[in-house]
Parts: C-alpha cells; sequence; structure tokens
C-alpha cells in the first residue's frame, strides 16, 4: 500500500475514533455497524500494511469488536526476530483524550510485553505516517550480525 494511501487512512481513523462508536443504533445492537464496521475495516487494512511496511518476519492483526457502548479494538503483533517485537492496539479512549497503545514484546502471545507507551491520535490527525514507522521502528532490536557489525 502507498504511503499516500496509509496517511489517508490514519486521518480516517483519526475521524472515525473522534465520533462515538460505541452508540446502539443500527443493524445489530451489539455488533458492529455503522462507523464502528468502518473503524474496524479500515484500522485491519491499515495495521496489515503497517505490518508489512515494519519489516516484520511474522505478524498478525486481530479484531476484538467488544459490545454496546465500545469500540472494541484492532491489534497489530509482529516479530522482527525471535524475542523482538511489537503490540499495537487501535481503540477509542472512554477515558478522554485519545491515544493508541504500543509496546515492545518476546512473541507471537505476549500479551503483557514491556512497558505501556501512547501514540497520541494527533499523530493520525495529520497523517504523519513517516514518524509513526520511525517511532515504532525505534523499538526493534538490532540482529546479532548488526550489532557485531556496528561495532
Amino acid at each position: 500500500m502507498s504511503i499516500q494511501s496509509q496517511k489517508k487512512n490514519m486521518k480516517t481513523i483519526h475521524g472515525l475514533v473522534s465520533q462515538n462508536l460505541g452508540y446502539i443504533f443500527g443493524d445489530r445492537e451489539s455488533g458492529p455497524n455503522g462507523a464502528k464496521k468502518q473503524f474496524h475495516t479500515k484500522s485491519a487494512v491499515f495495521l496489515r500494511a503497517l505490518g508489512r511496511d515494519l519489516g516484520f518476519q511474522d505478524f498478525k492483526v486481530t479484531n476484538n469488536y467488544g459490545g454496546i457502548a465500545v469500540s472494541g479494538e484492532i491489534t497489530l503483533m509482529g516479530m522482527w526476530s525471535k524475542g523482538n517485537g511489537l503490540y499495537l492496539q487501535l481503540f477509542q479512549s472512554s477515558m478522554g483524550r485519545q491515544s493508541f497503545l504500543y509496546r515492545q514484546i518476546s512473541h507471537m502471545k505476549d500479551y503483557t510485553g514491556e512497558r505501556n507507551q501512547w501514540l497520541p491520535a494527533d499523530m493520525f490527525a495529520s497523517g504523519k505516517y513517516a514518524e509513526l514507522v520511525d517511532i515504532l521502528l525505534a523499538l526493534r532490536k538490532p540482529s546479532k550480525e548488526e550489532a557485531e557489525y556496528a561495532a
């Protein structure tokens, strides 16, 4: 996916989390509908392309739609190498300022990982895709070969 497409997706995701995704009106009161469904669809497409751009050896994108009154979450888990990965979760905060969770992980079933860090939603509003990639790549640990070469 092109960088321009990813920037557009970031802006769309920000616009969606800026509105109430936990409303109960629509085709199904307890499942995805309207903006909530669009949030999950756009976010999954965005995260799959991000996983490829980050150069993961292995990654997966999962959706948890949640129930009524919540946005649910879309999660990217990816591994650059053994013991060296990333967990990124997009969701609508019910606690005030909107931000997205990310942290380092050591394997694909590591749901606690290292210290939680937060990406400001403003980054998505302005479509700063290159900046996002740089922030996430900073978590990548160099392989033994890369570390030896740099020494």
